[in-house]
């Protein structure tokens, strides 16, 4: 069975947005999904340096990359539980990924095509990943 890791650079220092993001997780924590943050300290090049060593798959969270409804993301959920490789979903810094990276052939998604704020993002990542854990459960939670 895959494990999901959510990479965030740096801890949320709104309240409401780290309690959402630490509700979600603690949902998600038996569903083969964590989080780990990384320094917020680290500039953009040492944070995807350690992304770079990371085994299994990762991919780039970034405005400019494949969106997909919660649908199609509930499908790639359930592909990357099944598969042996850990994905390593990461949200980039701030001021977004050094253009080093962007020009590497890393797997890249967007959760919207619209700049949202770095905790905002993870966020609604969080929630994705926690919506894509109950259409695959066939709970009424998602109601599209």
């Amino acid at each position: 069975m895959g494990r999901i890791v959510v990479h965030a650079h740096g801890q949320p220092k709104d309240r409401a947005m780290k309690a959402l993001i630490e509700m979600y997780a603690e949902r998600l924590s038996s569903r083969g999904v964590r989080l780990e943050y990384h320094a917020g300290k680290l500039t953009a090049e040492a944070y995807t340096k350690r992304l770079d060593g990371l085994t299994g798959t990762l991919v780039l969270l970034d405005e400019g990359g494949r969106q997909e409804d919660s649908l199609a993301f509930a499908q790639r959920f359930e592909t990357w539980q099944l598969s042996n490789d850990t994905v390593h979903l990461a949200i980039g810094p701030a001021a977004g990924w050094p253009d080093s990276v962007m020009l590497n052939s890393v797997a890249r998604m967007s959760l919207s095509s619209m700049t949202l704020p770095h905790e905002l993002a993870m966020v609604v990542l969080v929630e994705q990943l926690y919506r894509a854990s109950e259409i695959q459960r066939n709970t009424g939670y998602h109601k599209a």
